[in-house]
C-alpha cells in the first residue's frame, strides 16, 4: 500500500462502521485460506483492537503458526516467528550492540521482537530468564539493552503458543506472565468436514493469495476508535461484579485481578467496534469473559480433583448474575 493510499485509507477510518467494514475484510481474506477458525479469529482481531496479546494453547499441526503469518499479511504488518528452545537468550529475542569495524562504533542490531506480529512458538521451552525478556516488550512496548531503551513499532502484538500435552523440557510460565497475555485462546482439531475442507484447500491456495487489507497506520487509528467506544457505568459495575465473584468463589484460590476487569472492557469495546457499536452491552461482556479470566483463575485442589474447571465457574458466575439493562 503506497503512502498516499494509506493515508486515503486512514482518512477513512473515521467511525466504528469503518472499524467493522475494515474487520469483515480482513476476516474474508484470511478465511480463504485457514478453514474452521472463525471465532479464534475474531478473538484474535479483538485482543489487536485492545492492544492486548494472546496465548494459544494446542497440539503441533493445528495451523497455529500458518494463521498468525496469514493473518499479519492480511493486516500488512511485518511478522516475525521465534522458535523457543532451552539454549534461547535474551538477547536472542531483543537484539544486541555489535561492533562495526567501518565506523569503530557498537550499533544496536534488532531482534526479532522489532515487528508488529510477533510469534513466539512453544514458549514454555525457554527458561525464565528468556520468558522475561518479553515481559517489557509485552507491557511497556519497548525494550531496554545496555541502559538504552529502543521503541517498538505500533502496533506490537505477541501471539506466543504451548503444546497442553508434552510437558518434558518444558518451563511452566509464571503467574506474572500468564497474566500480561489479554486472552487464552484453545486451538481445537477441526470437525471432519473442515478437515476434507483443508485437503481441498492445500491442492491450491496458499498465503499468497491473500490480499492486504490495512495497514499498521490503519490499525492504529481502529485502535483509537476501540478506546473511544463507551461503557456505561452498569456495565462496568457488572464487569466488577463477575470479577469480585471470581476471588470470592469457594473452589477458586485465585480469581481475577483488577488487570482482569480491566481486560474485559477492553475487550468488550473491541468487540463493541467490530459490531458496528459506539457502545457496549452485556453480550460484549458475555462474548469474552470466557478468553478473558480462563488463564487468570486458579482452582484449589480439591476442586481439580473433583474435576471441577474454570470455564465451568466463569459460567456459573455469569449466569448467576443479573444482567444490567
Amino acid at each position: 500500500m503506497s503512502e498516499k493510499t494509506e493515508t486515503e485509507e486512514k482518512s477513512k477510518v473515521s467511525g466504528v462502521n469503518a472499524v467493522r467494514k475494515i474487520a469483515s475484510e480482513i476476516m474474508n481474506e484470511v478465511n480463504k485460506v485457514i478453514v474452521g477458525k472463525n471465532q479464534l479469529l475474531e478473538d484474535i482481531f479483538i485482543a489487536l483492537m485492545a492492544e492486548g496479546h494472546i496465548l494459544l494453547e494446542g497440539v503441533p499441526g493445528v495451523a497455529k503458526t500458518y494463521m498468525a503469518k496469514t493473518f499479519a499479511q492480511t493486516l500488512g504488518c511485518t511478522f516475525k516467528r521465534i522458535q523457543f528452545t532451552p539454549d534461547l537468550l535474551p538477547s536472542d529475542i531483543l537484539g544486541t550492540y555489535v561492533f562495526d569495524q567501518k565506523t569503530s562504533e557498537f550499533s544496536f542490531r534488532e531482534g526479532p521482537v522489532f515487528a508488529n506480529i510477533v510469534l513466539a512458538d512453544e514458549i514454555n521451552r525457554a527458561p525464565p530468564k528468556t520468558q522475561s525478556a518479553l515481559l517489557e516488550a509485552m507491557q511497556e512496548r519497548q525494550v531496554t539493552v545496555e541502559g538504552v531503551t529502543h521503541v517498538l513499532p505500533k502496533p506490537f502484538m505477541v501471539l506466543a503458543t504451548q503444546n497442553p500435552i508434552e510437558q518434558e523440557g518444558t518451563y511452566p510460565l509464571p503467574e506474572a506472565q500468564v497474566d500480561r497475555f489479554l486472552f487464552k485462546l484453545n486451538v481445537d482439531y477441526p470437525t471432519d468436514d473442515e478437515e476434507v475442507e483443508i485437503l481441498k484447500r492445500k491442492t491450491g491456495a496458499n498465503s499468497e493469495n491473500v490480499k492486504t487489507s490495512a495497514s499498521p497506520k490503519i490499525l492504529e487509528k481502529m485502535q483509537k476508535i476501540v478506546h473511544g467506544v463507551y461503557i456505561s457505568p452498569e456495565i462496568m459495575e457488572y464487569i466488577r461484579d463477575i470479577v469480585i465473584r471470581s476471588r470470592r468463589n469457594p473452589q477458586v484460590l485465585l480469581g481475577g485481578s483488577p488487570r482482569a476487569s480491566i481486560v474485559l472492557m477492553d475487550g468488550a469495546k473491541a468487540r463493541a467496534a467490530l459490531n458496528g457499536r459506539d457502545y457496549v452491552i452485556p453480550d460484549d461482556i458475555k462474548s469474552v469473559v470466557q478468553q478473558g479470566l480462563n488463564h487468570r483463575m486458579i482452582l484449589r485442589p480439591e476442586a481439580e480433583l473433583e474435576g471441577v474447571s474454570v470455564n465451568r465457574i466463569i459460567a456459573s458466575i455469569v449466569g448467576e448474575l443479573k444482567i444490567p439493562v
